[in-house]
């Protein structure tokens, strides 16, 4: 079972994940990249799902925070985002980024792209 770091500022996306995720992983929730930055550092998690487009810190910068830091740049970060284009994609592996979804996230892409940065 890994700890599963969500920071996503929609409830819905939250819940979602949530769902899909708590039967098999332990879960710390964030609602902004603030919050998930101190969470991340305070609670290790093995994985973080890292949403784009939040209020302040957004999850590119926050991904490129986190990848950078000596306490948790060894956490894979996965992008989760609505944001479709490969620039996007591009961009947030040169954050730091291990993987990239595109919202909705299917139950099926996002137990693989877990098994394939927890290995």
């Amino acid at each position: 079972m890994a700890r599963i770091l969500i920071i996503d500022d929609s409830k819905t996306e939250r819940q979602h994940l949530s769902k899909l995720l708590s039967p098999h992983h332990e879960l710390v929730v964030a609602s902004d990249a603030e919050e998930g930055l101190m969470l991340a550092r305070n609670t290790s998690p093995d994985v973080i799902l890292m949403d784009v487009v939040l209020p302040g810190l957004n999850g590119f910068q926050a991904t490129r925070q986190l990848s950078q830091e000596k306490g948790t740049a060894q956490i894979p970060i996965i992008v989760v985002s609505t944001k479709d284009q490969a620039t996007d994609q591009i961009w947030a592996q040169r954050q730091g980024a291990k993987g990239y979804l595109i919202k909705p996230v299917s139950k099926e892409a996002l137990f693989a792209e877990l098994a394939s940065v927890l290995r």
